[in-house]
């Protein structure tokens, strides 16, 4: 679809993942609660924020501490890529956990992605965007249709299910508000525990195994996972960003506490 034949345009309010238009491949759709815009790419700057005057998706109208223009998006032309600029007080969270601060720029990736700005009252505002990508063959809805699986579940041995569920123990139990993973003494005794075990762990064994998988998933693609993606110092990174990406795509879940014996 040529791009003159979709001009920017309102939306209503409702999730860009349900019932978007066809439109042509580098097409923006930005929409906060009391809906949005949707712009092809083409010299433009998309504006969102508090003041519902003076943006073109209102997001915490409500909420002060949500600047009046939050953020914005630009196109330099039909060739040029859609950019987020963080243009205000509070930080934009990413799906990854990453935050953009006040004056950061980042390229849209094609997809959805929500942006989250947590306020300092404990609240959460939400904008949804979505850039279509000339593979975006998602469903437009799929309100009635039965639940899938992932498109990425990670294939796990039964001893690799087993040490990272003890590694990932803290996560898959829900109780704190910020795990970390289990050291490697603990994930050794802790998988050693499991009436599932059919080895003898030790702290370099279950660090070993942990790592084989932290390589299998990098070669699939996953970053985040190996020293010199991350910086230093390391520390827990790489066990927090594998844990992530197992937990995302339900490769583990807290079924898999099941594998584990009961605490004390």
């Amino acid at each position: 679809m040529p791009n003159a034949h979709f001009p920017p345009r309102m939306l209503p309010p409702g999730s860009p993942s349900e019932g978007v238009p066809a439109a042509p491949a580098g097409t923006i759709f930005v929409l906060g609660p009391e809906g949005g815009y949707a712009v092809p790419a083409r010299r433009y700057t998309l504006l969102f924020g508090r003041d519902r005057e003076d943006v073109h998706v209102p997001v915490g109208v409500d909420d002060p501490t949500v600047s009046r223009r939050h953020g914005v998006f630009t196109c330099t032309g039909p060739d040029g890529g859609w950019w987020l600029t963080n243009t205000g007080h509070l930080p934009i969270e990413l799906p990854n956990g990453g935050l953009m601060l006040t004056g950061h720029r980042r390229v849209v990736e094609p997809g959805y992605t929500p942006l989250v700005i947590n306020s300092s009252k404990q609240r959460s505002h939400l904008v949804e965007v979505r850039l279509v990508d000339d593979d975006d063959l998602h469903p437009r809805s799929t309100t009635k249709a039965s639940t899938v699986d992932p498109e990425t579940v990670y294939e796990l041995s039964p001893a690799e299910r087993l040490v990272l569920t003890a590694l990932a123990r803290r996560y898959l139990e829900g109780q704190e508000p910020f795990p970390l993973p289990l050291t490697w003494e603990d994930t050794a005794q802790t998988a050693n525990a499991s009436p599932y075990t059919t080895k003898a762990w030790n702290f370099r064994t279950a660090a070993n195994t942990v790592e084989e998988v932290r390589e299998r998933l990098h070669r699939r693609g996953v970053r985040g996972l190996m020293r010199d993606e991350v910086g230093e110092p390391v520390g827990s990174t790489l066990s927090v960003n594998l844990i992530r990406e197992l937990i995302k795509t339900v490769t583990l879940s807290a079924e898999d506490l099941e594998l584990l014996a009961e605490p004390g």
